[in-house]
């Protein structure tokens, strides 16, 4: 029997109710649509930020209902597991054992389906490209009660629709994914202060050879001589060499870190022009020389802000939008520059900003998002028209640009952007399911 409830995404800005579909396990059909409800749609762990994880006046399969280990190789370090299973609960599985996710977002926790689904990507694109790369298999639950293994040589043609497909093509019932070899929990790191756009891809490109991951804090609030200045942040897996009994304070190498939660939604945004500028000044200068190394656990490194659970309630009732894109390299420079002047000037933006690289190596989905070139990320309060008016502003940039939007953290942009940022999508939709859909597919299909 379905469940009515109010689900949100991470960006909080939309709290449609939906009906909740029970799956009993991954061998049972997909329950009956309710009275009412014309599609379904999975819900991993609700970490996408806009309506791509959300179906307004439809129903959602909470996919956490599919949360169980199938098999792990501890020699080959092959996994494969339902789609529910988190992050953090592989993470907690295979680190112990010398294994490590071949490609992680900023947040372990999401689920498994959740990281096909979105294609999602990381700090090592340059190298291991988006995590589809890495999934050698899937089981695809399709609404006619069909089952399709899906793989590169199986059913090809369903792989590269659902790997960064939305979860549009059906359900994702298991995966089974090649995992990458460590020697310990640890990383070594080291932070360099940049003070322009220049200097920040002078770095990108003399790090690639020698560093698996590469980011960037970049301050969004300053124009003039600080545009462009940040944080370049670059690091590798600690060798065998390395490890030792040396454990962070309030971190054990087999536990997790002491974490914080925001206990309350505040009336206001605690992110407003003044709060933005002072923090960016702050953190540009945490550092008081301009390259710090060191070793840190991963979990730092890799999830900052997991650290402060429920962080996304810092932006207030009204919640928040980030705003991803990718610029192909020709234009990186000139687009992003561009990008950055039109945010200070508003006087929006966010101290979650974060500036990198992608690679060559391609993607296998059809709509997947990462593409050689740069990729900006920033969180906005939602301001409502005000900040529409910004978005659309910077959609000229990357419009003009050739470059796309992301759509797990899109929840505004139109069907023109979406199309010629994407321009598989009309090979793409024959593989959309009848019987599924979402708010983000509906409002790109509208005519452009």
């Amino acid at each position: 029997m379905a469940v009515t409830s109010s689900y949100t995404s991470w960006g909080r800005v939309l709290r449609p109710q939906h009906e909740l579909l029970p799956l009993a396990s991954r061998h049972a059909p997909l329950p009956a649509l309710p009275d009412g409800s014309a599609t379904m749609l999975p819900y991993g762990n609700g970490r996408s930020y806009g309506d791509s994880n959300l179906n307004p006046d439809g129903a959602l399969l909470p996919g956490r209902q599919l949360d169980r280990f199938i098999a792990f190789d501890p020699a080959t370090g092959v996994l494969r597991c339902e789609a529910g299973v988190l992050l953090s609960e592989i993470l907690r599985l295979v680190v112990p054992q010398g294994w490590f996710l071949p490609v992680t977002p900023g947040t372990q926790f999401v689920t498994v389906g959740g990281a096909i689904a979105n294609d999602v990507h990381g700090k090592n694109h340059h190298v291991a490209g988006s995590f589809g790369n890495h999934v050698r298999c899937f089981e695809l639950l399709r609404s006619d009660g069909t089952r399709h293994v899906c793989s590169l040589t199986e059913h090809a043609d369903w792989f590269a629709a659902t790997v960064g497909g939305l979860g549009l093509t059906g359900l994702i019932t298991w995966a089974e994914m090649q995992l990458r070899r460590v020697a310990n929990p640890f990383m070594v790191t080291e932070s360099i202060r940049f003070r322009s756009l220049e200097e920040f891809f002078e770095l990108s490109a003399a790090s690639e050879a020698d560093h698996e991951y590469t980011v960037s804090w970049i301050d969004c609030a300053f124009g003039g001589k600080r545009l462009g200045r940040g944080l370049f942040n670059r690091g590798n897996h600690a060798p065998a060499a390395m490890e030792m009994a040396w454990v962070p304070r309030g971190l054990t190498q087999g536990g997790d870190p002491h974490t914080r939660t925001v206990p309350i939604t505040p009336p206001l945004s605690l992110v407003n022009s003044l709060s933005l500028k002072s923090f960016n000044t702050l953190y540009f200068h945490k550092q008081r020389r301009d390259v710090v190394s060191g070793m840190q656990h991963y979990r730092p490194f890799f999830y900052p802000l997991d650290a402060l659970l429920e962080w996304n309630r810092i932006y207030g009732p009204q919640g928040f939008y980030q705003y991803q894109c990718a610029i192909p390299p020709e234009r990186a420079l000139q687009a992003t520059r561009a990008l950055l002047e039109a945010i200070s000037a508003s006087g929006m933006g966010s101290f979650l900003a974060v500036l990198k690289q992608f690679g060559a190596p391609a993607s296998h989905g059809m709509l997947s998002f990462p593409m050689p070139g740069t990729t900006l990320a920033l969180d906005f309060p939602n301001q409502g028209p005000r900040l529409h008016k910004l978005f659309e502003a910077l959609d000229r940039i990357v419009l003009e640009a050739g470059g796309r939007l992301y759509p797990a953290k899109d929840g505004r942009m139109g069907a023109a952007l979406f199309k010629a940022g994407y321009p598989r999508w009309s090979e793409f939709t024959p593989y959309v399911d009848p019987r599924f859909s979402s708010g983000f597919w509906r409002r790109v299909m509208e005519q452009a």
